[in-house]
């Protein structure tokens, strides 16, 4: 009886072995599909978007909708796409868990503040850039902190996001300093408010939207990077890269861009709104 019940529990264990590795290769195979052809079908496109930065994407707590630059292009993209009456599907992404996400097949595309670096496209493919940022630095008002040079002093503490290209930035332009990585921009908010750092740093569109929502808090010194984002898709996908790419030229075209671009930076004081239309 005992070897009867170790067998039933063995062969337990290797149909739920069975069952995971299925789901895996289901996963995997999902990532590896014409991602164009499926949206096409289903009429939606799956975007990875922020929901922790103001003005590029948020989560309105009122009625749990993630709202933003990010959101609005995502949005304006997939109707060009896939036609007016097509559906922008969004999945809340940080900076560490975007790239996952999408190899994994869970996002069919990341528009979510991304820089495109010669590292990142080892792992994914960039349409053309869609926003040209830079790096900054956020400080308390009337903070000794004028500039990136300000920093590079030995044990000066600066805040940053895992998974950010501006902590590599930071190292890079103040390598004395001490750089405090957290996991999203509210806890490195809430970081720099109770003094572990001197400095928040990451591009300045985010940068102003964290200062428009903390008033004693200001981005100063310019930028010192150019970031220009871009939107992720899997390696391989090719016309759904393509067709983004075209997207993006005839919303810049008829002005729906401009649109978007002024709806959330035309207010922001600091921002140069003309500067980065197109």
């Amino acid at each position: 009886m005992k070897k009867l019940k170790r067998l039933i529990g063995a062969l337990g264990m290797l149909a739920m072995l069975v069952v995971v590795l299925t789901a895996c290769g289901s996963r995997q195979s999902l990532a590896k599909q014409d991602v164009l052809t499926n949206d096409k079908a289903s009429k939606t496109i799956t975007w990875g978007v922020k929901a922790d930065t103001k003005l590029f994407g948020l989560m309105d707590v009122k009625d749990n909708q993630i709202k933003g630059f990010d959101a609005d292009i995502a949005t304006a993209l997939t109707k060009r796409v896939l036609g007016k009456n097509a559906t922008a599907k969004f999945v809340q992404v940080t900076s560490q868990t975007r790239i996952p996400l999408l190899k994994n097949g869970n996002i069919d595309a990341i528009l979510a503040t991304m820089t495109i670096t010669p590292e990142r496209e080892k792992q994914v493919d960039f349409t053309n850039s869609y926003f040209d940022a830079g790096q900054s630095l956020l400080v308390k008002k009337g903070s000794a902190i004028k500039s990136v040079k300000d920093l590079n002093k030995s044990g000066t503490k600066v805040l940053g996001v895992t998974g950010a290209n501006s902590v590599e930035n930071i190292k890079k332009a103040a390598p004395k300093a001490k750089v405090l990585e957290l996991s999203d921009y509210a806890q490195a908010m809430t970081a720099l408010k109770s003094g572990q750092g001197v400095a928040l740093t990451t591009d300045n569109g985010i940068l102003y939207g964290m200062a428009s929502q903390n008033p004693g808090y200001e981005v100063v010194g310019g930028t010192f990077t150019k970031e220009p984002y871009g939107i992720a898709v899997n390696k391989g996908q090719e016309p759904l890269k393509k067709a983004l790419n075209k997207a993006l030229k005839e919303i810049e075209a008829d002005g729906t861009y401009n649109r978007i671009l002024k709806k959330w930076f035309g207010n922001v004081a600091g921002f140069d709104y003309k500067e980065a239309s197109r």
